[in-house]
């Protein structure tokens, strides 16, 4: 299957080499230089600039400024075929910005995979993170608690690190130092909400405009050849382009916490526990704290935020520890199963290893959070692409969210990175062409080689 995903993701990264199979392609505005646009990096808190034109055309406005909005950003300014194109970021909330890592954790982590944290370095973000703070693991063990059945995930040389856990914050923080060094490239406005979205028709018609328009809460209304929407699950993007999606809630929530182990430890080992009610997970934060991640059903995630700190703990320690669920049957049908597999294969069982054990939580830290998936039909249409949870919302379980939210910034750069070098319409998307396989496939693929 993989290597029939391959071959269809060369096939169609060679037909995007031809003018006329180009996805999600890109052109300066017509008969327009692309050369003499002005640029400058806006921290205006406000999000207005005086002397802006009222109706300016960028040829790329990326809406929403977290993780993977900054990245993309950043992205796009630092690609050699996308020079003297004018982008700009929209963002919402205050610019993010930290000299140094806070005292306390958040309880906002992400899991980084080995390739994700290859594209923060080439962004020029990563040793901003490593600087701060970041919590490397190379082994993970995962094990259920109605029997012994037990599976462990490391790499061939446990020197090297299975991935990262980082705090949120601290990877927006780093990607927005970076961007500031790009200040001739992209131009970004933090609090600036946007009120509404006017779609072109895919075909000119006499009269219209064939630029999405960007109507701002300021009344300024700007205009773009491309709108990536990078603007979270609730995509508003995604919403009033009439993307469709596919959704639904898994009647589950996550409890989060920063956990204070009992001692001191080299904890560079992700742990996860699968409940009757639903997993339980430990990350690494640093030799004596980790992230908690609990996911069950809502009744019981309401008990756990009201009940004390103590009895939160013991609550923790028993998901982790107790044996109580496993039953006679399932025990003696493991370990059935485990002699079989040991004749079969002498070096393929897993040797169980005790989690620590924890003492105390972060004060204010303990919250939750309800549990979904959700899907968009269509990551590209006509002027508009999503990236990130605008089009894919994951379980926390595998902790690929961000991870795939990266993966999107490395594809759509190289799509548009080729488009522009062909000199090709920035967001023309030609039915005619393969785009949505295209699409599909390289995004296929970037999972599977960040995963």
């Amino acid at each position: 299957m993989f290597t029939f995903r391959r071959i269809r993701l060369a096939a169609a990264v060679a037909a995007a080499a031809r003018p006329s199979c180009v996805n999600v392609t890109v052109r300066s505005v017509s008969g327009a230089s692309t050369g003499t646009f002005a640029r400058g990096f806006s921290s205006s808190e406000s999000g207005e600039e005086s002397g802006k034109a009222e109706n300016d055309v960028y040829d790329i406005i990326i809406s929403g400024g977290g993780m993977v909005g900054t990245a993309m950003a950043c992205s796009l300014g630092l690609d050699p075929n996308l020079q003297g194109r004018k982008i700009l970021l929209l963002e919402a909330g205050p610019k993010k910005e930290m000299d140094k890592a806070p005292e306390a954790y958040s309880t906002r982590v992400s899991s980084i995979s080995p390739g994700s944290a290859t594209l923060l370095s080439g962004l020029g973000a990563w040793d901003h993170i490593v600087n701060l703070r970041c919590k490397p693991y190379q082994k993970m063990q995962v094990w259920d608690a109605c029997s012994d059945a037990l599976i462990t995930f490391d790499k061939e040389n446990l020197q090297d690190e299975m991935a990262y856990v980082v705090e949120n914050d601290v990877i927006v923080a780093a990607l927005t130092k970076q961007l500031q060094t790009l200040s001739d490239q992209v131009e970004v406005q933090y609090r600036t909400r946007v009120v509404k979205y006017t779609w072109p028709r895919p075909y000119q018609v006499s009269d219209s405009i064939p630029w999405v328009q960007v109507t701002l809460a300021s009344g300024q209304t700007l205009q773009t050849k491309l709108l990536v929407g990078a603007d979270g699950p609730n995509s508003m993007v995604r919403r009033e382009a009439g993307i469709p999606t596919v959704k639904w809630n898994y009647d589950q929530s996550a409890v989060v916490a920063v956990l204070h182990l009992s001692e001191p430890t080299e904890n560079n080992v992700a742990w996860q526990r699968f409940l009757p009610t639903g997993p339980i997970a430990m990350l690494p934060l640093s030799d004596t704290e980790s992230s908690l991640v609990w996911s069950t059903s809502h009744q019981h995630a309401e008990e756990l935020l009201q009940i004390d700190e103590e009895s939160f703990v013991d609550a923790i320690n028993s998901a982790f520890w107790s044996n109580e669920n496993q039953s006679e049957l399932v025990e003696a049908a493991g370990s059935l199963f485990r002699t079989a597999l040991s004749v079969l294969m002498p070096n393929g069982t897993s040797t169980r290893q005790l989690p620590p054990s924890v003492a105390g939580i972060g004060p204010k830290s303990r919250v939750m959070f309800p549990l979904g998936m959700g899907h968009a039909s269509e990551y590209i249409r006509h002027r508009v692409a999503l990236i990130g949870d605008a089009a894919h919302r994951v379980h926390p379980l595998a902790g690929q969210g961000a991870n795939l939210g990266f993966g999107d910034v490395t594809c759509l750069t190289q799509v548009l990175s080729r488009a522009a070098f062909n000199g090709k319409d920035l967001g023309k998307c030609s039915k005619n062409s393969q785009a949505g396989e295209m699409s599909f496939y390289v995004h296929l693929f970037s999972c599977v080689t960040h995963s």
